[in-house]
């Protein structure tokens, strides 16, 4: 070992010592408790590999329970959707002063509420796409004047479950039915043509842009954890002002929303140029397919080296 790599790997593991023992908070059960396992194995491979004194924990009603009994000294929160990403499993954390990774209960609960987000990038004046929520069949032509084509989506689900583009009345009645099934609140959002990219977030700074291309019709739950045909275009292709603008632009909206630590802010890029800002996610997938770990490697930041910084901003609290 030469000198310098052992001074690396000093470093690596004050870093680690300053941790003690992690529970990786995995599974949950939301809609996308899969993915959270997938996500939760990979972060909990990378922290073991790192030294971390790491244990999976699949919460129930006695997680705080378990964390107590188990000795551990914070969380790491890969927990997709309600119940980890909507600032419950945050604020159970906060009644024991248990330090966790991420965004804390307001940033979590506005982040997983695209319309209220919505509501409060539009007060501050930042750019995303008309919309009408939905509560009842009374609010379809409401969505209906907005004009063809929609994105139907569910308020508070991630991972596109239950989202659908509609060109008609007809299909706009039908895909709000779906979509209600998922959430009593579902978001009619005026189509926007153009690049989807998604920009994501780690402590103060943003990581390079993807643009992602896939020949489904958008970047759908198929197109996330199944497709082989999705492209991840990182760097994005676009020009360096235009990256430098939309970066700055996700990361106000990301604080904006009361988001920290680390997540992903996803956008559109329409033909003239124009941006429109869709949602965030404070908890992204960490699965082979995620678009985070594909940034980070863009910015020469392996998966583990991100997973631990990850972690790191647990240090922040408590």
């Amino acid at each position: 070992m030469t000198t310098q790599t052992a001074q690396v790997s000093k470093a690596t593991a004050e870093r680690v010592e300053r941790l003690g023992k992690v529970a990786v908070l995995l599974g949950g059960r939301a809609a996308e408790r899969e993915v959270s396992l997938k996500s939760g194995r990979a972060v909990l491979d990378a922290l073991l590999r790192c030294g971390v004194d790491a244990h999976p924990l699949d919460p129930d009603e006695r997680v705080l329970e378990h964390l107590r009994a188990g000795g551990f000294e914070r969380a790491f929160i890969i927990l997709h959707g309600r119940g980890g990403e909507d600032g419950q499993i945050q604020g159970a954390l906060e009644t024991i002063a248990m330090p966790y990774t991420g965004s804390g209960v307001l940033g979590s609960a506005l982040g997983m509420d695209k319309y209220r987000c919505k509501l409060v990038w539009e007060a501050v004046g930042l750019p995303t796409a008309e919309s009408v929520l939905l509560r009842g069949a009374s609010d379809l032509p409401a969505a209906a004047a907005l004009g063809f084509p929609l994105m139907i989506k569910p308020v508070h689900e991630g991972s596109s479950i239950g989202m659908a583009k509609v060109e008609t009345v007809a299909a706009l009645e039908r895909a709000w039915r779906v979509a209600a099934q998922f959430d009593a609140s579902v978001l009619a959002e005026r189509w926007i043509a153009g690049d989807e990219l998604t920009c994501a977030v780690l402590g103060h700074e943003t990581l390079p842009i993807i643009r992602l291309e896939t020949p489904n019709a958008f970047y759908d739950y198929a197109a996330k954890y199944q497709a082989t045909t999705t492209r991840y275009h990182c760097p994005s292709g676009l020009d360096e002002a235009t990256e430098t603008r939309l970066r700055e632009l996700a990361l106000k909206a990301f604080e904006v929303a009361g988001a920290v630590g680390w997540g992903r802010v996803d956008l559109m890029l329409d033909a003239a140029g124009q941006p429109y800002l869709l949602e965030i996610n404070t908890v992204p997938g960490m699965t082979d397919h995620s678009l985070v770990p594909i940034a980070a490697r863009a910015a020469g930041v392996d998966f583990d080296a991100l997973v631990l910084r990850i972690l790191e901003t647990s240090l922040d609290r408590g």
